[in-house]
């Protein structure tokens, strides 16, 4: 293909990003990529029109692998503040809880199934951890006092 027509793929994948509602960050590599064919062909490489095409596939698969993750992540961001969970906060539980076991917990206005995952027995009216949230169950550490 002349480079002129990589460069006409290219800007419609580039373009098409920008009006296809999200798309997922994917049509950029593959303009890029298109882009980057034409440019070798504008340089004079001559390549064959079948190692044109799988230039192309190629260069568009290792740049979404290699940068695609990075950019969104750049575009979308995370809002600031923005909290993926409970993961931290403590709880005081109104039942002892030995380890293994599980129970109902009040938190947040819901009620959560509660587990605990550490070693020791959690005492009625002690304090425990929030290590982590599996699904819609809490799993809780005893906060060891020293």
């Amino acid at each position: 293909m002349a480079w002129w027509s990589w460069m006409i793929i290219g800007a419609l994948m580039l373009g098409a990003e920008l009006f296809v509602v999200d798309a997922a960050f994917y049509l950029v590599f593959i303009g890029f990529a298109a882009v980057i064919v034409g440019l070798l062909e504008l340089a004079g490489a001559g390549l064959e029109i079948w190692v044109q095409w799988v230039l192309f596939s190629v260069i568009a698969v290792a740049l979404m692998v290699s940068f695609r993750r990075q950019l969104y992540g750049m575009m979308r961001g995370t809002p600031e503040g923005y909290e993926t969970g409970p993961a931290g906060e403590t709880v005081t539980l109104e039942a002892a809880l030995e380890p293994g076991h599980t129970a109902r917990l009040s938190f947040r206005g819901t009620d959560w199934t509660i587990v605990n995952a550490g070693g020791a027995t959690i005492g009625a009216g002690e304090q425990a951890r929030i290590v982590a949230v599996d699904g819609l169950k809490l799993k809780l550490e005893s906060i060891i006092k020293e």
